[in-house]
């Protein structure tokens, strides 16, 4: 879910080739399956959050440096095509994310955890407004919400 969202933001920028996005995309996924394959606890979901958070803050996450640099982008023109303010939470059962430090905390996917709860699917959200589509680099408090769809 994270990588094909970084993907669809790099779409949604325009400029790079379907194939590209596709080779970007599943560079990423592998990346992210390497890194997180001994801080993921579906017992404990949040244990070990911090070390699967993707960032963007005026400096490039690494794991989405490495698979841009498999496509041949740079980092410099990554931010040009990315929220300069970005942070991906991956967690066992859920995956959000915030554009600008103020932005609201969006829920790209979320599944029922062990014990019952169940939640709602992604599609019926009315919770996030895709700020990056206007160009701001930290959105502001109060603007109106829309649903993320894939």
């Amino acid at each position: 879910t994270a990588a094909a969202f970084i993907t669809r933001l790099l779409r949604a920028a325009g400029g790079i080739g379907e194939e590209q996005l596709r080779c970007f995309r599943e560079c990423l996924q592998e990346a992210l399956r390497e890194h997180y394959k001994h801080h993921w606890f579906p017992l404990v979901p949040s244990k070990g959050s911090g070390y699967r958070c993707i960032r963007i803050n005026h400096k490039m996450d690494p794991l989405i440096g490495k698979a841009a640099g498999m496509i041949g982008l740079s980092h410099e023109r990554l931010f040009q095509l990315l929220p300069s303010e970005l942070t991906l939470w991956v967690d066992p059962f859920e995956v959000s994310y915030r554009i600008g430090e103020d932005g609201s905390i969006c829920v790209l996917y979320e599944s029922p955890q062990p014990g019952g709860k169940t939640t709602k699917p992604l599609e019926s959200r009315t919770s996030c407004k895709e700020e990056w589509r206007i160009g701001r680099s930290s959105p502001s408090k109060n603007y109106n919400m829309m649903t993320v769809s894939s």
